[in-house]
C-alpha cells in the first residue's frame, strides 16, 4: 500500500508547485537565509535544500499556517542545523572601512558617515541582546514577518514573541537613544 506508484500526472503537478514555491519565494527566502548566515553561496544552497525538502514533503502539508510559513519554518531549521555545526559562521560583519565605502543614496559624507557608525553601533548592540530576542527582533524587524508568522516559525506563543520584540527594542532605544529608531 505505501509503495504505490504515484497518481499520473502527481510528478508533473509536483514539479509545478516546485517551480511556483521558486518562483514566489526564491528571492526573499535566499535572503532570509542569508541574513542569518552571511555566506552568499551557503545561503543559496540552503534555500534550495528547503525547497527541495518541501517539494518532497508537500504531501504531508496540513494547512495549519500559510505554505510560506511552512517553508521557512524548513528554512529556519536547515539554518539552526548549519550553524549548529558550524558555530563561527553565526555572523559576519564587515569592518567600519568596508562600510564607509559602500555607496550611499543622496547623503553626503558626513551624514554617510554618521550612518555607518550608528549601524556599526547597533551591529554591537544587538550582539549583546539575549539570542532569543535578537532572532524575534530580526524575524519581525529586518526579514518582515508578522508576529504570528514568527511565532508560528518558532514555535512560541505570538504574546512572547510580542514581549521579546517590545523588550529588545526597548533595550536597544535604552543603549542608542534615537538613533535606533531604524527597528
Amino acid at each position: 500500500m505505501g509503495n504505490e506508484p504515484p497518481a499520473p500526472g502527481a510528478h508533473a503537478s509536483q514539479e509545478k508547485l516546485f517551480r511556483d514555491l521558486v518562483a514566489q519565494h526564491g528571492e526573499r527566502l535566499q535572503a532570509f537565509v542569508m541574513r542569518h548566515i552571511g555566506h552568499p553561496d551557503e545561503a543559496a544552497d540552503i534555500a534550495q535544500q528547503a525547497f527541495v525538502e518541501a517539494a518532497a514533503a508537500i504531501s504531508r502539508f496540513r494547512g495549519d499556517s500559510q505554505l510560506s510559513t511552512w517553508l521557512y519554518g524548513i528554512a529556519m531549521n536547515l539554518v539552526r542545523n548549519y550553524l549548529s555545526r558550524a558555530p563561527q559562521r553565526v555572523h559576519r560583519f564587515e569592518s567600519d572601512e568596508t562600510l564607509a565605502e559602500m555607496p550611499g543614496g543622496e547623503a553626503g559624507p558626513d551624514e554617510q558617515l554618521d550612518r555607518n557608525r550608528a549601524l556599526a553601533r547597533l551591529t554591537k548592540e544587538l550582539e549583546t541582546l539575549p539570542a532569543e530576542m535578537r532572532e524575534v527582533l530580526l524575524l519581525v524587524a529586518v526579514d518582515e514577518l508578522s508576529y504570528e508568522e514568527a511565532a508560528t516559525l518558532l514555535a512560541i506563543p505570538v504574546g512572547t514573541v510580542r514581549s521579546r520584540v517590545f523588550r529588545a527594542r526597548a533595550a536597544l532605544k535604552d543603549r542608542m537613544g534615537s538613533a535606533v529608531a531604524v527597528l
